[in-house]
């Protein structure tokens, strides 16, 4: 055999047993609660929120609460501990990253945060909006760093729960919140497209 065509082999022996590059997988939020799961794109430009709910959720903080106000037509909201004052035991704040592309449009996640003239969020309370026609009353004021792209109908039913004067469900809402990784085709076949605002 010519001695110069053993390095070619051996060259295309490898190109053929090595493994096809692996997709690539992004950070999704994944929220189930007893009426169903829901799925949320995380936004790469307010990467300070994206980490923030990354590390909590990785960390299982949210594990042992609920989401503890409903307001139909509004937002269902949860993440600081299940008092009328948790947004004082949130763990940090977090600098808005306000962008004028993410809207109060249904389904969006926003961050929860008081009256603070800086609009600092706090690093543990989201919010998801429900009215079907969007909050842009609230544009420019709070923080939207995600958007549902599956379990719409799983934010309606909770979002329509029988509530006390307080907003709270009669019925508990309890949270699993995850990190979960998916490919752009399995992001695809639950009807998102990556790169894009849904």
């Amino acid at each position: 055999m010519n001695k110069h065509l053993i390095p070619l082999i051996a060259i295309v022996a490898f190109a053929c047993t090595s493994s096809p590059k692996e997709a690539k997988r992004y950070d999704v939020g994944q929220i189930i609660t007893p009426q169903g799961e829901m799925l949320f794109w995380l936004y790469d430009d307010t990467p300070t929120h994206k980490a923030s709910f990354i590390k909590l959720a990785n960390e299982s903080y949210w594990d042992s609460l609920s989401f503890n106000r409903v307001i139909e037509n509004f937002v269902i909201q949860g993440g600081c501990p299940d008092t009328p004052e948790g947004f004082s035991d949130s763990p940090y704040l977090l600098d808005p990253e306000i962008k004028p592309t993410h809207n109060h449009v249904y389904g969006a996640v926003g961050a929860g945060r008081d009256g603070n003239p800086e609009k600092l969020s706090a690093g543990c309370q989201f919010y998801i909006v429900h009215r079907k026609d969007g909050i842009p009353r609230l544009d420019g004021d709070y923080t939207i760093f995600g958007q549902v792209f599956k379990g719409l109908d799983v934010l309606n039913k909770i979002a329509t729960m029988d509530t006390d004067s307080l907003d709270a469900p009669l019925e508990r809402v309890p949270l699993d919140v995850n990190i979960i990784k998916m490919t752009e085709e399995e992001l695809r076949q639950s009807g998102f497209e990556p790169g894009t605002q849904p």
